[in-house]
């Protein structure tokens, strides 16, 4: 039996597979294909390398990232922009000082971030759902699936509003690896949730 190392995860643009999976084959001396459909799900490579395929199939994707320095919320077709917001919204980050002054500046604080949290629902009610707080079942402008990332708390907090009841539930990819979201991160992370992860196990030398 093959002693395979440690997992490791890529990500692969759907139109970039058949190649990703041609070099694999090269790398790994031939390779067993399983599919799902006519899809890719497991290569197994001639040397025992393995590579499992997990695809996204949210069509339209929605997208939802905040952090206390900004935000992103999109609709996406087929891989491109439907509608967009992106925005800068500021949330002091903490401070030394104690006392009062501590007790002052927690409750700004906070209000800043309740502040963006009910500033970022309206946009998705507005770009994901067209406004609507309860559009038709299956309705083609709702989302079938959603990209979410920035600050877990604060993008709890926003799908929490019960405005965006419709997006519960929605498949999600989650991103908290993002840095403040602006218009060049919001295309990544549209890459990204559109990407297929492939799932790597090489063969351990010895």
């Amino acid at each position: 039996m093959v002693e395979l190392g440690p997992e490791r995860v890529v990500e692969v643009e759907p139109e970039r597979v058949e190649r990703w999976a041609a070099n694999f084959a090269e790398r790994h001396g031939g390779a067993t294909t399983s599919y799902d459909g006519a899809r890719i799900a497991v290569l197994v490579g001639g040397d025992g390398a393995t590579a499992s395929f997990t695809w996204s199939d949210a069509d339209p994707l929605g997208v939802v990232l905040v952090r206390r320095g900004g935000y992103a919320v999109a609709l996406v077709r087929d891989g491109v922009l439907v509608e967009h917001k992106v925005g800068t919204r500021h949330v002091q980050s903490r401070t030394a000082a104690g006392g009062w002054s501590q007790q002052r500046f927690a409750r700004r604080r906070g209000n800043q971030a309740d502040a963006l949290v009910v500033a970022v629902a309206g946009h998705a009610l507005r770009v994901l759902l067209g406004g609507d707080e309860s559009p038709p079942t299956g309705a083609p402008s709702v989302p079938t699936g959603l990209v979410v990332g920035g600050d877990r708390t604060l993008v709890g907090e926003v799908l929490d509003d019960p405005r965006l009841r419709a997006l519960a539930g929605l498949p999600r990819r989650e991103l908290y690896d993002l840095p403040d979201p602006k218009r060049s991160v919001l295309d990544d992370a549209v890459r990204r949730g559109r990407a297929v992860r492939i799932t790597l196990h090489d063969p351990v030398s010895h």
